[in-house]
C-alpha cells in the first residue's frame, strides 16, 4: 500500500475534530468543488457524454476523490467532514449537465460465469510521465472490471487489479478503493470465453458501484455479435449432382475478425469463420491474362490433397488484369461514417479517422470526397471537395464526434443521393460505410437492407464496408450490405491491416474490371465418384442462375485474386464416404479423361450482357507453386478452425509445416504473420 493511501486511511480513522476545525474543514471543502466546477467548464479537454448509455458514476467518484485527497494533504480530514462531503458532492453533481443520479436498487446478480472460469487478466493504462502522483490519484477515474457473481471471489480478484490496493483489511474499508484503482481504464483480456453465454469473447466488459457503496455489482455488457454464414458444403456424389455453381466472393472480414480474436486470447467463433475469405486474403501472384483478352485469366491446377491421401484438389486461380493507375477515370467517393455512441472506442471512429488519412494520400488531386454521418439522424458534414484540399477533407473528419443511436437507413439515403449528384460521365462513384456495423434504428433486417441496396446498385454506384471494433459488430448485415452493393466488405482492426486494404490494395478495392462473376463446374462421374467446395456457402448459387444476367454476384477489382478450391474424390478410391445404392445401378457415362469442365461468366463495368469463358479440366494441369499450395494451407487452416471434419488426422503441426514449406515471396509479411496466428491457435487449442 503507498504512503499516500495509508495517509488518507489513517485520516479517515481520526477522531471527532473541534467544532471550529470543522466549519474550517467544511468552508474548504465546498470551495475545493466550486474550484473544480470553474476549471472543468473552462477545459476543452473536460470529458462529455458520447455513448448511448453515458456513465454517471465516474464523474460522482472523481469528485469525491479530488475533495478527499485535497484535504488529506492538509491533515483536516475527518469523519463527520467526509459525510457532509460527500452529501454536497451528490447534490452537486445531479446539477450537472442535466443527468439524473437516480440509481435503481440493485438486483441481484445473475449466475452468468461459472465460478471455476479463471480469473481475467488486467491491463491499465500507465501513469503519465511527469506528473504529480497526488494529482494523478485524484484526477485518473473509471474502473471497469469483468463479472464474477460471488462477493468473496470478487474481493479475490480485485487484489489481482494492479492499483486496486484496499484501504483497509477490514470489512467496512473492503468498497473504498484507492484513487489510483477507480480512476484507471481497466481492460480486460478475454481468457476463457468459453465460459461466457456466448463463444466469442466481449471485448469490453463494465461494472457499477451500488449505493451503499459496500461491494462492487459486476455485470458484462451483452455480446450482440451475428456472422453471416452457413452450414459447411457437404460431400455431394457426382452422379447425382454433377454441377456446382457459386458467385466469387474478395470479401476478407473474416480473416481480420479471426486475427482479432486470436490475438486477445480465444479461439474464433467458427460462425465467423468464412474460409474463402480467409484464402482470398492473401495477394497470389497467378497468370495475368494478355492484352486484349478478357479483364481477367483463370488458371487450374490438379494436385494432391495434404490432409487426405485418398483424395485430390482442383484448385482455381483467378488473376484480374492491372491497368494502369495514370490512365484511371476519376473517383467520386462518399465517406459514410457511423458517429452512433456505440463508435466511441479506440479501435473503432480514431482507428477509422487514421483510416481514411492513409487512404487519402493514394487518391489523384482530381478524386472527390463527401462525408455523410449518421447518429440520431443523417447530415451531410463536408460537400464534394477536391482531394487536393486534403486539409479541409481532414479537418472535417478529425472533427468527428460519436454519440446517439444508429439511423443507418436515413444514413444510406443521403449517401446514395450525394453520390448520384457527384456522378458523371465516365467516372466511378462509390460510397465506403464505416460502421460497427450496428444499425439499430431504421432499416435493421438483411433482407430488407438487400432489397434497398439492390435498387439503388442499378445507379452504377457502387458499395464498399468497413467494419470497425468488436462486442456489437454485426457482420451479418456488412454482408448483406456489400455483397448486393456490389462492393466489398473488410474489417479493419489495426492500422497495419487498414494500410493494407486501402492502400496496398486500394485499386483494387475502388476500380472495378468485372461484374457479377459466376463460377460453374461440371464433374465427369466417369473420373470423380464425390466431391465438395471448400467454402462459398454464403455465395451458393442455383444451377440455373448461372445464365440468368438478372442474378447478382461478385466483383473483381483491378489486380484481384480469388481462389477457390475443390477435394474431389477419384472413381475406385477408398476415400469414397457414400456407399453405392442398392437398387439404383452406377450411371453409364463416355469417360473423355477430364475430370471436369470449368466455366465463368462475368459483365463488364457498364454492361448489362454477360460473357462466357470455358477451360476443360484434366488431372495434369498447372504447376504446384508456392502460392497455390499456401492458399491450401489457408484452406486447412480455416477447416481446422471450424471443426476439422473431413481433416483425418491432420492437425495444427502438418499445418505449421506446410505454412513454412510454402511461404515463398511475402513482400508485405502477411504470410508470416499467419503461421504466427497458426502457432497462436494451436496453443489455444486442445488439438
Amino acid at each position: 500500500m503507498s504512503d499516500d493511501l495509508k495517509h488518507l486511511q489513517d485520516a479517515m480513522r481520526a477522531a471527532t475534530p473541534e467544532p471550529s476545525k470543522k466549519d474550517a474543514d467544511l468552508a474548504l471543502a465546498m470551495k475545493n468543488f466550486d474550484d473544480m466546477q470553474n476549471s472543468r467548464q473552462g477545459s476543452v479537454d473536460a470529458p462529455r457524454p458520447t455513448s448511448d448509455r453515458p456513465t454517471i458514476m465516474s464523474r460522482f467518484s472523481s469528485g469525491v476523490f479530488k475533495m478527499f485527497h485535497s484535504l488529506t494533504t492538509r491533515g483536516a480530514l475527518a469523519a463527520t467532514t467526509s459525510i457532509v462531503a460527500v452529501g454536497i458532492g451528490v447534490v452537486f453533481y445531479t446539477q450537472q449537465d442535466n443527468v439524473s443520479f437516480d440509481l435503481p436498487k440493485p438486483e441481484p446478480v445473475v449466475n452468468e460465469v461459472p465460478m471455476d472460469a479463471p480469473v481475467a487478466q488486467v491491463e491499465t493504462n500507465p501513469r503519465p510521465a511527469g506528473r504529480d502522483e497526488s494529482t494523478v490519484l485524484a484526477e485518473e477515474t473509471e474502473s471497469r472490471v469483468v463479472t464474477q457473481n460471488s462477493t468473496a471471489r470478487t474481493r479475490e480478484q480485485l487484489k489481482t487489479i494492479d492499483g486496486a490496493e484496499l484501504l483497509a483489511d477490514s470489512e467496512e474499508g473492503f468498497s473504498s478503493l484507492s484513487a489510483g484503482a477507480l480512476d484507471q481504464t481497466v481492460e480486460i483480456s478475454p481468457v476463457a470465453p468459453q465460459s461466457l453465454t456466448r463463444q466469442a469473447a466481449p471485448s469490453a466488459v463494465g461494472g457499477i458501484i451500488s449505493p451503499e457503496m459496500d461491494d462492487i455489482i459486476l455485470q458484462p455488457e451483452p455480446n450482440t455479435e451475428t456472422f453471416a454464414n452457413a452450414d459447411a458444403n457437404p460431400v455431394k456424389i457426382t452422379t447425382d449432382t454433377p454441377v456446382s455453381t457459386f458467385s466469387i466472393d474478395v470479401d476478407t472480414a473474416s480473416y481480420s475478425v479471426m486475427r482479432s480474436s486470436l490475438m486477445n486470447g480465444y479461439l474464433p467463433d467458427p460462425q465467423s469463420v468464412r474460409i474463402e475469405e480467409m484464402i482470398n486474403y492473401f495477394p497470389y501472384d497467378y497468370p495475368a491474362p494478355e492484352a486484349g483478352e478478357a479483364p481477367f485469366k483463370p488458371t487450374v491446377t490438379v494436385l494432391q490433397t495434404p490432409w487426405n491421401s485418398g483424395t485430390k484438389l482442383v484448385h482455381i486461380g483467378i488473376q484480374g488484369e492491372l491497368p494502369a493507375l495514370e490512365d484511371r477515370p476519376p473517383l467520386n467517393l462518399v465517406f459514410l461514417i457511423d458517429t452512433s455512441g456505440s463508435m466511441n472506442q479506440p479501435n473503432k471512429l480514431p482507428l477509422l479517422t487514421q483510416s481514411f488519412r492513409l487512404m487519402l494520400s493514394e487518391l489523384h488531386p482530381d478524386d472527390e470526397v463527401s462525408i455523410v454521418t449518421y447518429a440520431g439522424s443523417a447530415g451531410q458534414v463536408l460537400e464534394p471537395t477536391r482531394v487536393s484540399d486534403k486539409a479541409k477533407i481532414m479537418a472535417a473528419l478529425e472533427n468527428l464526434r460519436a454519440g446517439g443511436s444508429t439511423a443507418g437507413q436515413q444514413g444510406l439515403q443521403q449517401a446514395y443521393a450525394v453520390a448520384e449528384g457527384m456522378a458523371r460521365d465516365g467516372e466511378i462513384s462509390r460510397i465506403i460505410l464505416a460502421t460497427d456495423g450496428d444499425f439499430n434504428v431504421g432499416i435493421s433486417n438483411p433482407e430488407a437492407l438487400k432489397d434497398f441496396i439492390s435498387k439503388k446498385r442499378e445507379s452504377g454506384t457502387y458499395l464498399s464496408v468497413l467494419g470497425f471494433g468488436r462486442g456489437n459488430l454485426d457482420d451479418a448485415t456488412m454482408q448483406a450490405l456489400a455483397q448486393n452493393g456490389n462492393g466489398t466488405a473488410a474489417y479493419i482492426d489495426t492500422l497495419s491491416e487498414a494500410q493494407k486494404v486501402l492502400v496496398d490494395q486500394l485499386s483494387g478495392e475502388l476500380f472495378p474490371i468485372a461484374n457479377d462473376v459466376k463460377i460453374q463446374v461440371e464433374f465427369n462421374p466417369a473420373q470423380i465418384a464425390e466431391y465438395r467446395l471448400i467454402g462459398y456457402e454464403t455465395r451458393a448459387l442455383n444451377r440455373e442462375d448461372f445464365n440468368n444476367d438478372k442474378v447478382d454476384a461478385g466483383e473483381i477489382g483491378a489486380g484481384h485474386t480469388v481462389t477457390a478450391i475443390y477435394e474431389i474424390t477419384p472413381v475406385g478410391s477408398d476415400a469414397i464416404l457414400n456407399d453405392a445404392l442398392r437398387y439404383q445401378p452406377a450411371a453409364e457415362t463416355d469417360d473423355n479423361g477430364e475430370l471436369g469442365f470449368l466455366k465463368l461468366r462475368y459483365k463488364e463495368p457498364g454492361e448489362d450482357v454477360s460473357k462466357l469463358l470455358t477451360t476443360p479440366i484434366t488431372s495434369d494441369m498447372g504447376q504446384a507453386t508456392d502460392d497455390v499450395r499456401f492458399s491450401v494451407a489457408i484452406a486447412g487452416f480455416g477447416q481446422l478452425l471450424k471443426g476439422g471434419k473431413y481433416m483425418q488426422d491432420w492437425g495444427y503441426n502438418d499445418l505449421i509445416a506446410l505454412a513454412n514449406q510454402t511461404k515463398g515471396v511475402d513482400a508485405y509479411g502477411y504470410r508470416s504473420e499467419a503461421i504466427k496466428l497458426i502457432r497462436l491457435a494451436k496453443s489455444l487449442s486442445d488439438k
